[in-house]
């Protein structure tokens, strides 16, 4: 990085590393998406895809990618219901759950 010899390709690295950082964030703006650290947040990404796959032609690239976003999604819908057991049940057992935990 500090020899003389690759100046240029050092700018044009920053540049483009600049570029690529304010077109994720106009992306993600633009599709109110905030990453994959939730569930909630897959969800949006695939509602993503299924929206703009939606208005492709009809083909059966198109209809492959569907069936393979809606498994997906059932995917997901599966692990957000299994979240939401798993919470519950350790509402319902509250203190009984913190006293096996020490």
């Amino acid at each position: 990085m500090h020899d003389p010899a690759h100046v240029d390709d050092v700018q044009e690295g920053r540049r483009l590393g600049g570029q690529r950082r304010r077109r994720e964030a106009i992306v993600s703006n633009a599709y109110d998406f905030d990453g994959l650290g939730s569930v909630e947040q897959i969800r949006r990404l695939v509602e993503i895809a299924v929206v703009d796959t939606l208005g492709l032609e009809n083909s059966i690239a198109r209809a492959r990618t569907l069936a393979y976003l809606a498994q997906a999604a059932t995917k997901l819908l599966e692990v957000g219901e299994l979240e939401q057991r798993l919470e519950r049940a350790e509402g319902a057992l509250g203190p009984r759950l913190q006293k096996v935990r020490r």
